[in-house]
């Protein structure tokens, strides 16, 4: 994944393209530079090729990018909390919360697929490994057999905070299929992620995600664009920073 360092570094590059381009549009749209600003997507194409040269784990497919947002002046780590779905949800409480944001099922079960790369912490997941819903036993829904690789890589009494594990088995540094093919293995990290079997829907989706790898890369590229317009400011509103870490002064 990229690193805070690159990110950053990709973040302020943009916008020392663009801070002093005046915007012409108030909407979002692919090439939203193109009149305003005519340097500023090369220059972010340059940088980007740059980091994917220097670490091969980063990147994916592409896709086209809407521009045209605009950053807050308020950003609350709190209120991630009442937007982000807990690993614990079940399918209704899924399709409730991405509903709320404007996304169908289907749409839910495609986005969930971003769990092929990443990390996730233990302490996401280690009930699932440890006295299950009281049972003092793993949840049955996960294969043994990964249960007790987690269970070695997570110990019960562990006291380390920053212990974690991919969440795609097979190829945690690659986007693809393969984290829909660990669900029907029964290797789903998340009870999140594994209840999505339990529902015909969305094991329907599941199931056709996992033998389409280009199906689901279309679907997650329109999703992931939708996704970016949710709550976005635009036109006037907000401001460009000159730090993408902090707001202007």
């Amino acid at each position: 994944m990229v690193s805070s360092k690159k990110l950053t570094q990709l973040c302020v590059t943009f916008w020392v393209a663009v801070l002093f381009c005046r915007s012409v549009q108030s909407h979002l749209q692919v090439g939203f530079y193109r009149n305003s600003c005519r340097r500023a997507e090369s220059i972010v194409r340059g940088a980007v090729r740059d980091a994917l040269r220097q670490d091969r784990g980063t990147g994916g497919f592409d896709y086209d990018v809407q521009a045209g947002r605009r950053d807050g002046i308020v950003s609350l780590a709190s209120e991630t909390y009442s937007n982000l779905p807990p690993p614990t949800f079940n399918v209704d409480q899924l399709t409730r919360r991405f509903s709320e944001k404007g996304f169908t099922q289907e749409e839910m079960v495609t986005l969930s697929g971003a769990h092929t790369i990443g990390n996730s912490n233990c302490r996401s997941f280690t009930y699932r490994l440890y006295n299950f819903s009281g049972t003092n036993s793993q949840d049955p829904s996960l294969d043994s057999k990964y249960a007790a690789s987690l269970r070695k890589s997570c110990p019960q009494d562990s006291t380390d905070p920053n212990l974690e594990v991919p969440m795609d088995t097979r190829t945690p540094t690659i986007i693809d299929v393969n984290y829909y093919k660990d669900i029907l293995a029964n290797r789903g990290l998340f009870s999140s992620d594994q209840i999505l079997l339990t529902n015909p829907a969305t094991a329907s989706e599941v199931k056709s995600n996992a033998r389409s790898p280009s199906g689901w890369k279309k679907k997650f590229a329109a999703a992931m664009v939708k996704m970016g317009q949710i709550e976005v400011l635009t036109g006037n509103k907000g401001e460009i920073r000159a730090n993408c870490r902090v707001i202007n002064s």
